[in-house]
């Protein structure tokens, strides 16, 4: 099995360090298309659809092996393993994030830092831990996404957007919501939303930038001071922006914050 052919990599041309994009729920590598052009001349920029998004094999999508995420960055491995990278940088977006933290510590021989955007290791408020939810709301749209995910769609996507429905940045992500297989959208929905991964945070021993927006209606600031706090090797940036996609909403602040943390690893 090819994970490259599999998930349908991209790479430039570029040489010098690897770096991996992930993206996050529902959306393709077509999400960083804004960041991307201003991070070139760092490094060989490398894109991927994680497993049932995109472009990628979907038949491939097995509901046992992605039952939680450790499947999908089992692949992330592959993909590093196929490669041959070493000391390459992870750049994960909110789930793509808890992703490439898990690969990082499954290969960390290959892996020199990470930079998570809008990440969240648990979207589950529990005791003084502010994840943005509390357990029922999360169940509560959970349940909305299985037997409405076109109304699920309408309802979430503004909030993960920080836009009304009709922006530009929300028209584009309910497109990729609606493009992906719905068993396979609704079956990743609910392992993305309740999963905790906060124990593994710690196990991070790479250098890790945090890029949290100042208002994020899905994970709110104290996630961002919360991760700075658990990660050993980590700083926090935040961003002066509405929303969960700073990629796609402020892609020249995210870049620059990119391009800042790239050059302290030289």
């Amino acid at each position: 099995m090819s994970f490259l052919k599999n998930h349908n990599v991209t790479q430039s041309s570029d040489g010098g360090r690897t770096i991996v994009f992930v993206h996050g729920y529902g959306c393709d590598q077509n999400m960083w298309r804004y960041v991307v052009p201003l991070l070139f001349g760092t490094g060989k920029i490398v894109l991927y659809d994680l497993m049932g998004m995109g472009k990628s094999d979907a038949a491939n999508y097995d509901f046992d092996r992605y039952q939680s995420l450790t499947g999908h960055a089992e692949d992330l491995v592959g993909i590093l393993d196929e490669l041959d990278a070493v000391d390459a940088v992870l750049v994960g977006h909110s789930v793509g994030g808890t992703i490439a933290a898990l690969a990082a510590q499954m290969v960390p021989d290959r892996i020199k830092a990470l930079a998570l955007i809008a990440p969240s290791p648990c979207f589950i408020n529990d005791a003084d831990y502010v994840g943005g939810f509390d357990l029922e709301t999360i169940e509560g749209l959970i349940d909305l996404m299985e037997q409405n995910f076109l109304g699920w769609t309408s309802q979430l996507v503004p909030t993960i957007t920080g836009q009304k429905a009709d922006g530009l940045a929300s028209t584009e992500l309910a497109e990729s919501f609606c493009r992906a297989n719905p068993k396979i959208s609704k079956h990743f929905g609910r392992v993305t939303f309740l999963a905790d991964h906060r124990e593994d945070m710690s196990k991070i021993h790479c250098q890790t930038l945090i890029v949290q927006c100042s208002d994020d209606g899905l994970a709110p600031l104290n996630v961002g001071n919360w991760l700075a706090s658990a990660i050993p090797s980590s700083e926090l940036k935040v961003v002066d922006a509405t929303g969960h996609c700073p990629h796609m909403t402020e892609p020249a602040k995210t870049a620059d914050l990119l391009a800042e943390f790239l050059e302290t690893l030289k």
